[in-house]
């Protein structure tokens, strides 16, 4: 029982960084996600050329490279990050990406009528988005916005990579250690209510969205 405690308070440790990884990568990335969807949407060829490629690039590359190049090529151009930064930039960066897609395919689902009778009750383009589409949008995206952010509980374990002691990383010194599996099922218990908490709580959203439909 004791040795059970033990592993459960490293593992707990380690959650500290999967938590303040995940926490400071949606601050990040559901802003600056929604603003790249924006500007996909916007007039401009170049900016809807800029962001497209920006998701192509994000999207099309695996994230732990997209830490690599961040943790170990960035030095070459003179710009040295510690890891912890590394791991929230790149994250950052790379859900913003998929935001970006989920949030433009949300916009997207309005029906075009809706700006028209914004239109004409003299709405403008800002008040139509903010009080007519982003509500509507909200309700549209809550399930692939649920399933990225249990992604990204279970992608923090990347950083493990460049040396950040996070609930897997944590486990499996023990494991090394002691010689026993039991510390890959207590990550895995972390794991497991982590996702669900995000699982209740995505649904009691769903539910209080539920009058636009």
């Amino acid at each position: 029982m004791d040795y059970i405690l033990n592993v459960t308070m490293a593992v707990a440790y380690g959650s500290k960084i999967t938590y303040l990884l995940f926490f400071s990568t949606l601050i990040f990335a559901l802003p600056f996600g929604l603003m790249i969807a924006l500007a996909r949407l916007s007039n401009l060829p170049s900016l809807k050329a800029l962001t497209s490629t920006y998701i192509w690039l994000l999207r099309g590359t695996p994230l732990l490279l997209q830490i690599f190049f961040i943790y170990f090529g960035l030095p070459v151009f003179g710009i040295n990050l510690d890891r912890m930064s590394t791991a929230i930039i790149a994250f950052s960066l790379n859900y913003a990406a998929y935001f970006a897609e989920i949030f433009r395919a949300g916009i997207q689902s309005i029906d075009k009528g809706q700006y028209e009778c914004a239109d004409v009750l003299g709405l403008t383009y800002l008040q139509t988005t903010k009080r007519i589409v982003i509500p509507q949008m909200i309700k549209r995206v809550l399930p692939p916005m649920g399933n990225e952010f249990i992604n990204l509980v279970k992608d923090t374990a990347l950083v493990y990579a460049i040396g950040l002691s996070e609930i897997l990383r944590a486990a499996k010194i023990a494991v090394v250690r002691d010689f026993t599996i039991t510390p890959f099922f207590i990550a895995a218990v972390f794991y497991l209510l982590t996702t669900l908490i995000l699982t209740l709580f995505f649904r009691k959203m769903e539910q209080k969205y539920a009058y636009y439909e």
